[in-house]
């Protein structure tokens, strides 16, 4: 059962990241990854990681930035850091908000997940590879 169901503002948008995040890095399998990366730069990037979904949930073009590149940089990446990712957001997704809005949350999170799954594996979460690379 969901404890809160917030609306959908900057503010809630605010703490699902903030509540996210100190998972996250708290996480045994995912902090290291982040925090060797985000070390003394947490804060900056936790603004930058609200602006962004309240980009992509509220249209509030806020953010500006290529998520892929940024994390293509990334080293030491595995297929289990997505998994964890993933669940740790559906989990705060779904305590926060109601049904719908943790399902768009979950939807986009799992697009971008898959799209920079392709980047480092040459694949995508299900195994799969697009026709054209497996022609190559």
């Amino acid at each position: 059962m969901r404890a809160n169901r917030m609306p959908l503002t900057r503010d809630s948008i605010a703490t699902l990241v903030r509540d996210f995040y100190a998972d996250v890095r708290a996480d045994a399998e995912l902090g290291p990854v982040f925090d060797a990366v985000l070390a003394g730069q947490w804060d900056a990037h936790l603004d930058r990681m609200v602006d962004f979904w309240c980009t992509v949930v509220l249209h509030t073009r806020s953010f500006r930035g290529n998520v892929y590149d940024k994390h293509m940089a990334l080293n030491g990446i595995t297929r289990s850091h997505f998994t964890r990712w993933l669940e740790l957001w559906k989990a705060h997704t779904e305590r926060l908000f109601g049904k719908e809005d943790a399902h768009e949350f979950q939807l986009v999170a799992a697009g971008i997940g898959r799209m920079l799954h392709y980047g480092f594996f040459d694949e995508f979460p299900d195994g799969t590879v697009p026709r054209k690379a497996a022609a190559v």
